[in-house]
C-alpha cells in the first residue's frame, strides 16, 4: 500500500523547500491525518495525529485543492469546537493522489494577517505548483512501494533459490558467474569460495553452460562428470538459455548428484511398494511354512531363488523379504530378464560409459545393479538370461564388483540378490541351457511357492480381498458371491494362480449388474471347466458300467466252456492273469459263484 510515512524524510524536505519558497508554513499529513512533514511551530507536530482535522478530512474525501480564506465561517468549519477562535487566518490544502486514492494533503497556512495576505495574492501560482508537490510525492511514494515490493520478491527469490537442494549457477552472456546458491557450492565442495565474478569454463569446464553459450539451445537432463581434484562427481545437470527481445543476456544451470537422483527414486518406489509379510494373504499348511521360512532368510545377506508358477507372488515374496531385513530403508530395484531384448539386456543389467555404443547417452548410464546398491536387486525370470550374460552375473556375485559396457574401471557393489524363476533351472543345467556354477550361486536359500491348486484353503481369503479392492476401485459394493459361484471359484484349477483369480474377479466386477457376483458373471473358461468336469464324470461311470458288463461276459463264457469245478476255476484265472482269490471274488460280484 502507498504510505507517506514510508518516505518520511523526503516528505519533510519537501515540506522544508515549499516553505523556504514561498514563506509560508507547510503541515504535510498522510491519510489517517499523522503529520508527516511541517515546519516553523507545525515541525514539533511531526509524527503525532492530528485531533480536529476537520478541513483535511473534508479535502481526503473530496480529493480535490481547497482554500479556506475565513477560517470559521466555512460549513467545513461547523463543527470545529476551535470555530470562531481557529488559530490559521487562511489556508490551502492540496490532496496528494496516487492511483486515485487520497493518500495524504499539504497545508499552506499563514498564522498572520501579513501571511495571509501573501496567501491570497499568490493563490494563482500557488495551485498549480501545490498540484505539482504533491505528484512529486505520490511519485516517489509509489516508487518507494515498488522498491520495497521489489526487495520481498528478491529475498523470497534468494530463499527459494536457496532452499532448493539443486546446485544453481547463473551465467551473463560473457560467461562471467553472476549468482549462485549454497547447494551448488556444497555439491561442488567450494564452501570457502566466493563463485561470482568468475568465468564458467574456467571454473567447471565440463558445465553445459558453456555450450548453451554458443548454441542457444536448452539442454536437459544431460551426465554431467565434474573433476573436484581426484574426486569425480556425476551430476545430473540442465541449462536453459535467458532470452530477452531474442537476445541471449545468459545462462542458468542446475545440477544434482547421481546418487541423489538415485536415492530419491529409491525413497519413493519403498514408499509406494513397501511390502510386509502380513499383506502376502493365505493360511494354509503351505503359505504358513513358507512365510515363516522366507522371515526367517529375511534378517541375513544370502541370495534367494524364489521357484514357482508364474502368477504365484513371487515379486511381492521378495519384496517383502527386502522390508524386513536391514537393507529396507535402501533401493529394491526389481528387472525382468524376459521384458528387456537381448541386445539391451546387458547395459540395462549393469550401465554403460558415453561412447559404449551408437546411441549411448552423454556421460553414460548406471544400470540396475548401480541403482540397487546399498539395497537388494529381484531378478525375474532369471532363467531366461542368456548364457553370455550368465557369466557375467557370476562375476558380479562372486567379486561384488562391476565393469559398465564399455568401462575399464570396476564399481564397487554392496546388494543381496534376489532371484526368481518359473522354470526348473535344475532341469536347464543339466540340458547345458543354464551355468551350473550360477545355478549353485543363486540356489543359496530356495523358496518353493506353491500353486493355488495346491493349497484351496486360500482360495476363500483371496476372493473376500479382491473383491473389496475392485470394489474400492470401481465404486461399487458387492456384497459376496452366490453358493454357485464361490462353487465354480473353489473347484477351478487356477493355472494362473493368483494373478489369474484377481483377473477374473475385477471381469465379474466389470460384469455383474446385482450386488452378489454370480456364477454367469465369471469368465467363460471357469464357467466350461464346471460343465466339462460334470461331463467326465459321467463318461466315467458309463465306461465303469459297460467295463463290469464286459467282465461278467468273459467270466460266463469261461464257466461255459470249463466248467465250474474248482479245478476248472484255477485253470480261468491263470488264463486271465488274475489270482484265484481276485477270481473268487469277481464271480461273486457278478453272481456267477
Amino acid at each position: 500500500m502507498v504510505n507517506l510515512l514510508n518516505i518520511q524524510p523526503f516528505v519533510q524536505s519537501v515540506a522544508e523547500a515549499i516553505a523556504s519558497a514561498l514563506k509560508l508554513e507547510v503541515e504535510i499529513v498522510d491519510d489517517d491525518l499523522v503529520r508527516v512533514g511541517g515546519t516553523g511551530r507545525l515541525r514539533v507536530e511531526v509524527g503525532i495525529k492530528q485531533k480536529r482535522g476537520y478541513v483535511n478530512r473534508f479535502v481526503l474525501k473530496s480529493g480535490q485543492l481547497f482554500l479556506v480564506t475565513d477560517p470559521g465561517k466555512h460549513p467545513v468549519c461547523d463543527v470545529c469546537e476551535l470555530k470562531g477562535n481557529c488559530f490559521y487566518t487562511a489556508g490551502v490544502f492540496c490532496p496528494i493522489v496516487a492511483d486515485g486514492n487520497s493518500i495524504g494533503l499539504i497545508s499552506l497556512v499563514s498564522f498572520t494577517d501579513e501571511q495571509r495576505g501573501k496567501l491570497l495574492a499568490n493563490y494563482g501560482d500557488l495551485e498549480p505548483f501545490l498540484a505539482k508537490m504533491a505528484e512529486l510525492l505520490a511519485s516517489k511514494a509509489k516508487e518507494q512501494l515498488a522498491l520495497q515490493n521489489l526487495m520481498v520478491t528478491s529475498n523470497h527469490l534468494y530463499t527459494i533459490v536457496n532452499s532448493i537442494q539443486e546446485g544453481i549457477i547463473a551465467v551473463d552472456n560473457a560467461g562471467m558467474i553472476t549468482n549462485s546458491n549454497r547447494a551448488s557450492q556444497r555439491i561442488l565442495n567450494l564452501e570457502n569460495e566466493n563463485l561470482v565474478g568468475r568465468q564458467v569454463k574456467e571454473v567447471f569446464p565440463e558445465f553445459l553452460a558453456c555450450q548453451v553459450l554458443k548454441n542457444y539451445d536448452e539442454i536437459v537432463e544431460q551426465i554431467v562428470i565434474y573433476k573436484s581434484g581426484r574426486k569425480r562427481i556425476e551430476l545430473l545437470s540442465n541449462a536453459y538459455p535467458v532470452l530477452v527481445n531474442g537476445k541471449l543476456v545468459g545462462v542458468v544451470e542446475s545440477f544434482r548428484p547421481v546418487t541423489d537422483v538415485q536415492r530419491v527414486a529409491s525413497r519413493i518406489s519403498l514408499t509406494d511398494m513397501r511390502t510386509s509379510f502380513d499383506e502376502i494373504l493365505g493360511s494354509s499348511i503351505q503359505m504358513r511354512a513358507l512365510k515363516e521360512k522366507a522371515h526367517k532368510v529375511a534378517v541375513g545377506e544370502s541370495t534367494v531363488l524364489i521357484e514357482g508358477e508364474s502368477g504365484t507372488g513371487k515379486e511381492l515374496f521378495a519384496r517383502a523379504i527386502h522390508s524386513a531385513s536391514s537393507r529396507a530403508r535402501k533401493p529394491f530395484v526389481a528387472i525382468n530378464c524376459c521384458a528387456i531384448p537381448d541386445s539391451l539386456l546387458e547395459s540395462e543389467l549393469f550401465g554403460y560409459e558415453e561412447g559404449a555404443f551408437t546411441g549411448a547417452k552423454h556421460g553414460g548410464k548406471p544400470g540396475k545393479f548401480e541403482l540397487a546398491n546399498g539395497g537388494s536387486i529381484f531378478l525375474d525370470e532369471i532363467g531366461e538370461l542368456p548364457l553370455y550374460l550368465q557369466g557375467k552375473l557370476l562375476r558380479v556375485l562372486q567379486e561384488r564388483k562391476l565393469e559398465r559396457v564399455g568401462g575399464v574401471r570396476n564399481i564397487n557393489l554392496d546388494v543381496r540378490i534376489i532371484a526368481a524363476t518359473n522354470k526348473d533351472l535344475s532341469k536347464m543345467v543339466n540340458e547345458g541351457e543354464f551355468r551350473e556354477d550360477l545355478y549353485y550361486r543363486l540356489n543359496v536359500i530356495p523358496l518353493q511357492l506353491s500353486p493355488l491348486r495346491e493349497r484351496k484353503e486360500d482360495i476363500p481369503v483371496l476372493l473376500q480381498h479382491s473383491l473389496k479392492r475392485f470394489n474400492r476401485l470401481m465404486g461399487k459394493s458387492y456384497g459376496g458371491f452366490t453358493s454357485e459361484a464361490l462353487k465354480l471359484l473353489s473347484t477351478y484349477p487356477w493355472p494362473g494362480n493368483v494373478r489369474e483369480l484377481q483377473n477374473s474377479i475385477e471381469y465379474a466386477c466389470n460384469m455383474e449388474a446385482e450386488d452378489t457376483i454370480a456364477g454367469e458373471s465369471l469368465p467363460l473358461r471357469i464357467r466350461q471347466f464346471q460343465y466339462q468336469s460334470e461331463n467326465v464324470d459321467l463318461v466315467g461311470v458309463r465306461l465303469r458300467r459297460k467295463m463290469k458288463d464286459v467282465e461278467r461276459q468273459v467270466l460266463a463264457e469261461a464257466l461255459q466252456y470249463f466248467g465250474t469245478s474248482m479245478h476248472s476255476k484255477e485253470k480261468i484265472a491263470e488264463i486271465l492273469g488274475i489270482s484265484r482269490a481276485t477270481m473268487y471274488r469277481k464271480l461273486k460280484e457278478h453272481g456267477l459263484g
